[in-house]
This record gives structure tokens, C-alpha cells and sequence, in this order.
């Protein structure tokens, strides 16, 4: 039987960090990290937890444009890595009288996501990047526990390495 070229994914943990937030995604062979602006962090943060937003944000209206046109999202697909940046697809399927068709988009791994989050579809990883990225599971499992243990102290974010989007 061939190996399979992905890999499904959870988001395990979302850090404040000094310059955004760190997206601990993973299974339970191996965690990697994803760092995130602000805004999507607590995007993403707010649908693990279910919470309903007062407004829409554009994660909102872009779930709202798919269903208004018919179509689903299928699933993401974080499909790439260079230099501390990743990449990553979005697959959505459009069904109607004449067939149905599959539209695949390039999208960040943050907004992707945030959509997977909100439409309950799967976070899947390529395996080139499942075997590129470090494993994080020590790391996510020390702040997890230290912030367990000070639960009177204020949190501590996770430091990144880098600042920029979606490394």
C-alpha cells in the first residue's frame, strides 16, 4: 500500500507571541508551528471555542459568499514550506444542474484555517511538509503546563523566531 501523500491535522494550541500568535498544528506523531498576525490568531482562537462574533469578520463573509453560491468547502491543504514560509490550497466543490466541479485556491495556511475551523472541514498537510517542519510537541506541552501552573500569574507569550505572516 503507497504512503499517503497527506497528512490530517488539529490545531493543538494558539500562543500569544510579541509580534502575533504561534498556531501549534499537528497529530499525534509530530506538532509544527505556524505564526500568525493578531487578528487571525484570535480568528482562529474564536472558532476553536465557538464563539459567535458580534460582526462578521472576512473569514464570516467569505463562508457566507460559498454557501450563497452553492458551493462547500471540501478541505485545506497546508501544501508547501520554503524558508520558514508555508503555503497552502483551499478546496472548494460547486455542484449544480450541469456537473459539479472542484476549485482549487491559494490561500495562507492562517485564513485557511480559520475556514476549515468555521465550516468543520479537515486541515490536511502535504507530506513534504509533515517531514520538513520541526517537531514542536516538547515545546507545546511546556507552555500548556506552565500556564497551567500559573494560573494567577499573567500568561507569558511563546517567542517566534520571526515575525512575518504564516512561517
Amino acid at each position: 500500500m503507497a504512503s499517503p501523500t497527506v497528512f490530517p491535522v488539529a490545531v493543538k494550541g494558539v500562543m500569544p507571541t510579541a509580534n502575533g500568535c504561534a498556531v501549534f498544528l499537528g497529530d499525534d506523531g509530530k506538532t509544527f508551528v505556524i505564526y500568525v498576525d493578531h487578528a487571525v490568531g484570535n480568528a482562529i482562537q474564536m472558532s476553536l471555542n465557538g464563539e459567535k462574533k458580534e460582526r462578521p469578520l472576512t473569514h464570516d463573509l467569505i463562508g457566507h459568499i460559498l454557501t450563497g453560491l452553492g458551493a462547500t468547502l471540501e478541505h485545506v491543504v497546508i501544501n508547501d514550506v520554503k524558508e520558514s514560509t508555508f503555503y497552502a490550497r483551499i478546496l472548494i466543490k460547486m455542484k449544480n444542474e450541469l456537473g459539479q466541479k472542484i476549485v482549487e485556491l491559494d490561500a495562507r495556511p492562517s485564513d485557511s484555517t480559520v475556514l476549515a475551523l468555521a465550516h468543520g472541514r479537515p486541515i490536511l498537510v502535504a507530506k513534504k511538509v509533515y517531514d520538513a517542519v520541526e517537531d514542536m510537541s516538547e515545546i507545546l506541552e511546556r507552555v500548556l503546563k506552565q500556564q497551567a501552573e500559573s494560573t494567577d500569574e499573567p500568561e507569558e507569550g511563546f517567542e517566534p523566531e520571526e515575525d512575518d505572516e504564516d512561517k
